[in-house]
């Protein structure tokens, strides 16, 4: 697994639930120095008095979930990408990279502010080489335990 750091935030959701407090998993190494680099050189440059937001717009206190995805969009066709490529497939893809990378799934669920693992397996988009490796892990350990190799390493 790769060196970690994280990073929180709370909100109140659009539906007015109580604020939560997230956090994100930087599982690159390379993350928290670009996060502190924007946070120590341009976030300044942006700074409006009394706004606390980490990414503040020009017209509002922060940048809106609209903005986001229509930059994103905008990004996705210039690249050539696939349509069905939205925002919200980031938080997908950093569920499931977190699941193929090992993380314990319960820690995956705190991460994403789930109350409820089944929202969380919603998220996960797992290969078929994870799913082929899981299986096989699986099916050597019941192997090597029936055959009485309890010390043999499964794969």
């Amino acid at each position: 697994m790769a060196r970690s750091s994280a990073t929180s935030a709370s909100w109140t959701s659009a539906s007015g639930k109580r604020s939560k407090r997230r956090s994100v998993l930087a599982v690159w190494t390379w993350s928290s120095e670009i996060v502190d680099q924007y946070v120590t050189e341009v976030r300044p440059l942006l700074a409006v008095a009394g706004n606390p937001a980490l990414w503040p717009s020009e017209r509002s206190a922060r940048v809106g979930l609209q903005r986001l995805n229509s930059r994103f969009g905008a990004y996705r066709n210039e690249l050539g990408l696939d349509e069905g490529l939205d925002f919200h497939s980031l938080r997908r893809s950093y569920v499931t990279h977190l699941i193929e990378d090992g993380w314990d799934p319960r820690f995956v669920q705190e991460q994403v502010g789930h109350e409820h693992a089944s929202t969380t397996s919603i998220y996960t988009c797992v290969s078929s080489d994870f799913r082929v490796r899981t299986l096989r892990r699986a099916l050597d350990q019941t192997m090597n335990a029936a055959l009485g190799m309890k010390g043999a390493n499964a794969r």
